[in-house]
Protein backbone atom coordinates (compact mmCIF):
# COMPACT_ATOMS: atom_id res chain seq x y z
CA UNK A 1 0.00 0.00 0.00
CA UNK A 2 1.54 3.70 -0.82
CA UNK A 3 2.47 5.35 2.66
CA UNK A 4 0.37 8.50 2.91
CA UNK A 5 1.91 12.21 3.08
CA UNK A 6 3.28 12.70 6.68
CA UNK A 7 -0.36 13.92 8.65
CA UNK A 8 -2.25 12.59 6.26
CA UNK A 9 -5.63 10.44 6.44
CA UNK A 10 -8.00 9.00 4.97
CA UNK A 11 -11.73 7.50 5.43
CA UNK A 12 -15.12 7.61 4.12
CA UNK A 13 -17.22 10.77 5.29
CA UNK A 14 -19.96 9.35 7.64
CA UNK A 15 -22.42 11.40 5.85
CA UNK A 16 -25.45 9.83 8.33
CA UNK A 17 -24.05 12.48 10.88
CA UNK A 18 -25.42 15.99 9.92
CA UNK A 19 -22.47 17.83 11.44
CA UNK A 20 -19.85 16.27 9.31
CA UNK A 21 -22.09 16.67 6.30
CA UNK A 22 -22.24 19.85 6.85
CA UNK A 23 -18.43 20.30 7.27
CA UNK A 24 -18.31 18.84 3.81
CA UNK A 25 -20.48 21.14 2.28
CA UNK A 26 -19.16 24.14 3.89
CA UNK A 27 -15.45 22.98 2.27
CA UNK A 28 -17.03 22.03 -0.94
CA UNK A 29 -18.37 25.91 -1.02
CA UNK A 30 -14.76 27.49 0.10
CA UNK A 31 -13.23 25.86 -3.18
CA UNK A 32 -12.79 27.59 -6.06
CA UNK A 33 -13.50 25.06 -8.27
CA UNK A 34 -16.35 23.28 -6.28
CA UNK A 35 -19.33 22.44 -7.65
CA UNK A 36 -23.07 21.41 -6.69
CA UNK A 37 -22.14 17.84 -7.60
CA UNK A 38 -19.19 17.81 -5.05
CA UNK A 39 -21.92 18.12 -2.19
CA UNK A 40 -22.73 15.46 -0.36
CA UNK A 41 -26.37 15.82 -1.16
CA UNK A 42 -26.11 15.44 -4.54
CA UNK A 43 -24.51 12.26 -3.56
CA UNK A 44 -26.72 10.56 -1.38
CA UNK A 45 -30.09 12.06 -3.46
CA UNK A 46 -29.13 10.43 -6.98
CA UNK A 47 -28.16 7.07 -5.32
CA UNK A 48 -30.61 6.37 -3.32
CA UNK A 49 -33.12 7.53 -6.29
CA UNK A 50 -31.63 5.20 -8.56
CA UNK A 51 -30.23 2.30 -6.55
CA UNK A 52 -26.44 2.76 -7.29
CA UNK A 53 -23.67 3.25 -4.11
CA UNK A 54 -22.24 6.61 -2.69
CA UNK A 55 -19.27 7.32 -0.84
CA UNK A 56 -17.22 10.42 -0.54
CA UNK A 57 -13.66 10.26 0.46
CA UNK A 58 -12.13 12.64 2.79
CA UNK A 59 -8.12 13.66 3.21
CA UNK A 60 -8.00 15.17 6.37
CA UNK A 61 -4.80 16.77 7.58
CA UNK A 62 -5.07 16.57 11.50
CA UNK A 63 -8.19 18.12 12.31
CA UNK A 64 -8.56 19.95 8.45
CA UNK A 65 -9.95 19.00 5.44
CA UNK A 66 -8.15 18.53 2.58
CA UNK A 67 -9.46 17.58 0.09
CA UNK A 68 -12.74 15.53 -1.13
CA UNK A 69 -13.83 12.82 -3.59
CA UNK A 70 -17.48 11.78 -4.03
CA UNK A 71 -17.61 8.47 -5.65
CA UNK A 72 -20.87 7.00 -7.36
CA UNK A 73 -20.65 2.86 -7.83
CA UNK A 74 -21.89 2.49 -11.82
CA UNK A 75 -23.49 -0.90 -11.86
CA UNK A 76 -24.94 -1.62 -15.38
CA UNK A 77 -25.81 -5.38 -17.20
CA UNK A 78 -26.07 -2.94 -20.17
CA UNK A 79 -23.17 -0.58 -19.90
CA UNK A 80 -20.89 -2.66 -17.33
CA UNK A 81 -19.42 -1.34 -13.96
CA UNK A 82 -17.63 2.07 -13.06
CA UNK A 83 -16.47 4.07 -10.49
CA UNK A 84 -17.40 7.62 -11.59
CA UNK A 85 -16.83 10.98 -9.77
CA UNK A 86 -19.35 11.95 -9.71
CA UNK A 87 -22.54 9.83 -10.81
CA UNK A 88 -25.69 11.46 -12.48
CA UNK A 89 -22.92 15.39 -12.70
CA UNK A 90 -20.67 16.77 -15.30
CA UNK A 91 -18.54 17.67 -12.50
CA UNK A 92 -17.35 16.21 -8.97
CA UNK A 93 -13.80 15.18 -9.54
CA UNK A 94 -11.74 15.45 -6.81
CA UNK A 95 -11.46 18.59 -4.91
CA UNK A 96 -8.86 20.57 -2.74
CA UNK A 97 -4.84 20.75 -2.55
CA UNK A 98 -3.51 18.83 -5.20
CA UNK A 99 -1.13 16.24 -3.36
CA UNK A 100 -4.17 15.04 -1.03
CA UNK A 101 -6.39 14.77 -4.28
CA UNK A 102 -3.27 12.07 -5.77
CA UNK A 103 -4.06 10.45 -2.69
CA UNK A 104 -7.84 10.40 -3.04
CA UNK A 105 -7.16 9.29 -6.49
CA UNK A 106 -4.96 6.05 -5.47
CA UNK A 107 -7.48 5.15 -2.87
CA UNK A 108 -10.46 5.33 -5.36
CA UNK A 109 -8.13 3.08 -7.71
CA UNK A 110 -7.73 0.60 -4.83
CA UNK A 111 -11.34 0.54 -4.18
CA UNK A 112 -12.32 -0.35 -7.99
CA UNK A 113 -9.66 -3.06 -7.89
CA UNK A 114 -11.54 -4.89 -5.30
CA UNK A 115 -14.57 -4.16 -6.46
CA UNK A 116 -13.54 -5.42 -10.16
CA UNK A 117 -14.73 -1.57 -11.89
CA UNK A 118 -13.03 -1.83 -14.91
CA UNK A 119 -13.17 1.98 -15.08
CA UNK A 120 -12.72 4.97 -12.75
CA UNK A 121 -13.65 8.44 -14.25
CA UNK A 122 -12.64 11.79 -12.79
CA UNK A 123 -14.70 14.29 -13.83
CA UNK A 124 -12.90 17.78 -13.10
CA UNK A 125 -10.06 17.95 -10.59
CA UNK A 126 -6.22 17.59 -11.62
CA UNK A 127 -5.15 15.23 -13.99
CA UNK A 128 -3.78 12.12 -12.74
CA UNK A 129 -1.13 10.62 -15.29
CA UNK A 130 0.75 7.17 -14.87
CA UNK A 131 -0.58 4.22 -16.54
CA UNK A 132 -3.78 3.05 -17.45
CA UNK A 133 -5.18 6.96 -17.30
CA UNK A 134 -6.77 8.86 -20.13
CA UNK A 135 -7.20 12.32 -20.62
CA UNK A 136 -10.51 13.15 -22.71
CA UNK A 137 -10.27 16.49 -23.78
CA UNK A 138 -12.66 18.03 -26.98
CA UNK A 139 -15.80 16.07 -26.36
CA UNK A 140 -17.52 17.95 -23.76
CA UNK A 141 -17.76 21.70 -23.72
CA UNK A 142 -18.77 23.68 -20.88
CA UNK A 143 -20.76 27.00 -21.20
CA UNK A 144 -21.58 29.55 -18.61
CA UNK A 145 -21.40 33.58 -18.02
CA UNK A 146 -22.35 36.33 -16.31
CA UNK A 147 -26.37 37.29 -16.11
CA UNK A 148 -27.04 40.83 -17.24
CA UNK A 149 -28.73 43.60 -14.75
CA UNK A 150 -32.08 43.07 -16.43
CA UNK A 151 -33.79 42.24 -19.12
CA UNK A 152 -32.90 44.91 -21.90
CA UNK A 153 -29.32 43.95 -20.97
CA UNK A 154 -30.03 40.45 -20.94
CA UNK A 155 -31.28 40.68 -24.62
CA UNK A 156 -28.70 42.94 -25.80
CA UNK A 157 -26.21 39.97 -24.72
CA UNK A 158 -27.59 37.66 -26.86
CA UNK A 159 -26.53 37.68 -30.45
CA UNK A 160 -28.55 39.42 -32.96
CA UNK A 161 -30.22 35.97 -34.62
CA UNK A 162 -30.82 34.67 -31.55
CA UNK A 163 -32.13 37.79 -30.34
CA UNK A 164 -34.81 38.03 -32.49
CA UNK A 165 -36.22 34.20 -31.86
CA UNK A 166 -36.47 35.29 -28.52
CA UNK A 167 -37.91 38.59 -28.88
CA UNK A 168 -40.32 36.51 -30.75
CA UNK A 169 -40.90 33.73 -28.33
CA UNK A 170 -41.66 36.41 -25.29
CA UNK A 171 -44.20 37.75 -27.76
CA UNK A 172 -45.87 34.13 -27.84
CA UNK A 173 -48.91 33.25 -26.20
CA UNK A 174 -46.87 30.99 -23.61
CA UNK A 175 -47.04 31.10 -19.47
CA UNK A 176 -44.15 30.42 -17.65
CA UNK A 177 -44.58 29.05 -13.83
CA UNK A 178 -42.14 28.24 -11.30
CA UNK A 179 -42.30 25.34 -8.46
CA UNK A 180 -42.00 22.69 -6.84
CA UNK A 181 -45.09 20.62 -6.09
CA UNK A 182 -46.13 17.47 -7.37
CA UNK A 183 -48.08 18.82 -10.45
CA UNK A 184 -45.14 20.62 -11.37
CA UNK A 185 -42.73 17.68 -10.80
CA UNK A 186 -45.43 15.68 -13.18
CA UNK A 187 -45.71 18.37 -15.67
CA UNK A 188 -41.60 18.49 -15.99
CA UNK A 189 -41.12 14.32 -16.06
CA UNK A 190 -43.74 13.98 -19.10
CA UNK A 191 -42.00 17.02 -20.61
CA UNK A 192 -38.32 15.73 -20.47
CA UNK A 193 -39.51 12.25 -20.85
CA UNK A 194 -41.04 13.24 -24.02
CA UNK A 195 -37.62 15.02 -25.02
CA UNK A 196 -35.09 12.47 -24.27
CA UNK A 197 -37.26 9.70 -25.97
CA UNK A 198 -37.29 12.08 -29.22
CA UNK A 199 -33.26 11.88 -28.54
CA UNK A 200 -32.99 8.12 -28.51
CA UNK A 201 -31.91 7.99 -24.80
CA UNK A 202 -34.11 6.40 -22.13
CA UNK A 203 -35.41 8.90 -19.19
CA UNK A 204 -34.21 8.92 -15.82
CA UNK A 205 -36.70 7.36 -13.58
CA UNK A 206 -38.83 10.00 -11.40
CA UNK A 207 -37.40 9.38 -8.36
CA UNK A 208 -34.39 11.28 -9.08
CA UNK A 209 -36.17 14.55 -9.48
CA UNK A 210 -37.58 14.19 -6.95
CA UNK A 211 -34.87 13.24 -4.56
CA UNK A 212 -32.85 15.93 -5.85
CA UNK A 213 -35.93 18.62 -5.51
CA UNK A 214 -35.85 17.87 -1.69
CA UNK A 215 -32.24 17.47 -1.05
CA UNK A 216 -31.40 20.73 -2.18
CA UNK A 217 -34.50 22.55 -0.26
CA UNK A 218 -36.66 25.53 -1.67
CA UNK A 219 -33.42 27.59 -1.87
CA UNK A 220 -31.32 25.32 -4.05
CA UNK A 221 -33.92 24.02 -6.39
CA UNK A 222 -37.00 24.21 -8.33
CA UNK A 223 -38.77 23.67 -11.75
CA UNK A 224 -39.57 26.43 -14.49
CA UNK A 225 -42.26 25.41 -16.99
CA UNK A 226 -43.67 27.05 -20.21
CA UNK A 227 -47.44 26.25 -21.26
CA UNK A 228 -49.23 26.84 -23.99
CA UNK A 229 -52.91 26.67 -23.97
CA UNK A 230 -52.56 25.48 -20.97
CA UNK A 231 -50.47 22.09 -21.88
CA UNK A 232 -46.94 22.27 -20.63
CA UNK A 233 -44.38 22.44 -23.71
CA UNK A 234 -40.90 23.43 -22.44
CA UNK A 235 -39.29 22.45 -18.50
CA UNK A 236 -36.33 22.43 -17.07
CA UNK A 237 -34.99 21.28 -13.30
CA UNK A 238 -32.50 23.67 -12.03
CA UNK A 239 -30.29 24.00 -9.27
CA UNK A 240 -29.30 27.28 -7.34
CA UNK A 241 -25.69 27.16 -5.76
CA UNK A 242 -23.31 30.13 -4.75
CA UNK A 243 -24.69 32.53 -7.00
CA UNK A 244 -25.18 30.57 -10.21
CA UNK A 245 -28.09 28.68 -11.69
CA UNK A 246 -27.77 25.43 -13.18
CA UNK A 247 -30.14 24.20 -15.84
CA UNK A 248 -29.63 20.52 -15.34
CA UNK A 249 -32.36 18.46 -16.51
CA UNK A 250 -34.36 20.43 -19.15
CA UNK A 251 -36.33 19.98 -22.55
CA UNK A 252 -38.95 20.08 -24.88
CA UNK A 253 -41.99 18.44 -26.65
CA UNK A 254 -42.31 18.48 -30.07
CA UNK A 255 -44.45 21.59 -30.40
CA UNK A 256 -41.72 23.55 -28.36
CA UNK A 257 -39.78 24.42 -31.83
CA UNK A 258 -42.54 26.02 -33.72
CA UNK A 259 -43.58 27.67 -30.22
CA UNK A 260 -40.01 28.86 -29.24
CA UNK A 261 -40.68 27.53 -26.05
CA UNK A 262 -37.08 26.39 -25.09
CA UNK A 263 -35.95 30.04 -25.85
CA UNK A 264 -38.87 31.69 -23.79
CA UNK A 265 -37.94 28.66 -20.75
CA UNK A 266 -34.21 30.22 -20.82
CA UNK A 267 -34.80 33.48 -20.76
CA UNK A 268 -37.36 33.42 -18.38
CA UNK A 269 -35.32 31.48 -16.38
CA UNK A 270 -32.28 34.04 -16.58
CA UNK A 271 -34.64 36.66 -15.35
CA UNK A 272 -36.26 34.18 -12.41
CA UNK A 273 -32.49 33.35 -11.24
CA UNK A 274 -32.02 37.24 -11.37
CA UNK A 275 -34.45 37.92 -9.04
CA UNK A 276 -33.74 34.82 -6.69
CA UNK A 277 -30.01 36.87 -6.30
CA UNK A 278 -27.64 34.66 -8.79
CA UNK A 279 -25.36 36.55 -11.07
CA UNK A 280 -23.81 33.72 -13.42
CA UNK A 281 -25.60 31.19 -15.59
CA UNK A 282 -24.05 27.66 -15.83
CA UNK A 283 -25.48 26.39 -19.24
CA UNK A 284 -23.83 23.20 -18.68
CA UNK A 285 -21.70 20.82 -20.85
CA UNK A 286 -22.86 19.56 -24.25
CA UNK A 287 -20.72 17.05 -26.59
CA UNK A 288 -18.77 19.33 -29.12
CA UNK A 289 -20.41 19.20 -32.58
CA UNK A 290 -23.98 19.04 -31.80
CA UNK A 291 -26.91 20.80 -32.25
CA UNK A 292 -27.31 21.82 -28.06
CA UNK A 293 -23.75 22.86 -28.08
CA UNK A 294 -24.52 25.26 -31.47
CA UNK A 295 -27.83 26.29 -29.95
CA UNK A 296 -25.66 27.39 -26.20
CA UNK A 297 -22.93 29.63 -28.68
CA UNK A 298 -26.00 31.38 -30.56
CA UNK A 299 -26.74 32.71 -27.11
CA UNK A 300 -23.73 33.82 -26.59
CA UNK A 301 -22.00 31.63 -24.31
CA UNK A 302 -18.27 30.55 -24.86
CA UNK A 303 -17.14 26.80 -25.25
CA UNK A 304 -14.65 25.67 -22.72
CA UNK A 305 -13.43 22.08 -23.17
CA UNK A 306 -13.85 19.97 -20.44
CA UNK A 307 -11.62 17.31 -19.43
CA UNK A 308 -12.25 14.13 -18.14
CA UNK A 309 -9.96 11.59 -16.27
CA UNK A 310 -10.24 8.06 -17.03
CA UNK A 311 -8.86 5.02 -15.79
CA UNK A 312 -8.76 1.23 -17.42
CA UNK A 313 -7.72 -1.88 -15.57
CA UNK A 314 -5.73 -3.89 -17.81
CA UNK A 315 -6.89 -5.84 -19.92
CA UNK A 316 -10.68 -3.99 -19.83
CA UNK A 317 -12.74 -2.71 -22.11
CA UNK A 318 -13.28 1.07 -21.69
CA UNK A 319 -16.55 1.96 -20.29
CA UNK A 320 -18.27 4.46 -22.98
CA UNK A 321 -22.61 4.78 -22.36
CA UNK A 322 -21.91 7.86 -24.99
CA UNK A 323 -25.00 8.16 -27.12
CA UNK A 324 -22.18 9.26 -29.66
CA UNK A 325 -20.80 5.71 -29.42
CA UNK A 326 -21.18 4.12 -33.09
CA UNK A 327 -22.41 0.98 -31.81
CA UNK A 328 -25.64 2.68 -30.40
CA UNK A 329 -26.81 4.36 -33.57
CA UNK A 330 -28.95 1.30 -34.39
CA UNK A 331 -30.81 1.33 -30.78
CA UNK A 332 -31.10 5.27 -30.52
CA UNK A 333 -32.90 4.96 -33.49
CA UNK A 334 -35.08 2.23 -32.64
CA UNK A 335 -35.89 4.12 -29.18
CA UNK A 336 -36.95 7.20 -30.76
CA UNK A 337 -39.66 5.20 -32.43
CA UNK A 338 -40.71 3.38 -29.33
CA UNK A 339 -44.08 4.87 -28.05
CA UNK A 340 -43.56 7.77 -25.27
CA UNK A 341 -45.85 5.36 -22.71
CA UNK A 342 -43.84 2.33 -23.29
CA UNK A 343 -40.13 4.71 -23.18
CA UNK A 344 -41.08 6.21 -19.81
CA UNK A 345 -41.38 2.63 -18.21
CA UNK A 346 -38.38 1.30 -20.30
CA UNK A 347 -36.14 4.25 -19.94
CA UNK A 348 -35.89 4.66 -15.98
CA UNK A 349 -34.23 0.89 -15.47
CA UNK A 350 -31.53 1.58 -18.32
CA UNK A 351 -30.87 5.03 -17.48
CA UNK A 352 -29.93 4.57 -13.72
CA UNK A 353 -27.08 2.44 -14.87
CA UNK A 354 -25.88 5.33 -17.03
CA UNK A 355 -24.39 7.43 -14.42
Amino acid sequence: MTELPAGLTVRPARLDDAAEAARVAAFVADQPEGTPFHLPAWGQATARATGQAFTLLLAEQGRALAAVLPLTTIRSRLFGSALVSTGFGVGGGPLGATGAQATLIRRALAIAEADEAPTLELRGGTPPQGPGWNLLEGRYLGFARSIAADDAAELAAIPRKQRAEVRKALAADLEVVTGRSTGDLAEHFAVYGESVRNLGTPVFPRALFRTVLDAFGPEGADILTVRHAGKPVASVLSLYWRGTVYPYWGGGTRAARALRANDAMYFALMRHARERGCTRFDFGRSKAGTGPAAFKKNWGFTPEPLGYATWTRDGAAPRDASPLNPKYRLKIAAWQRLPLGIANRLGPWIARGLG
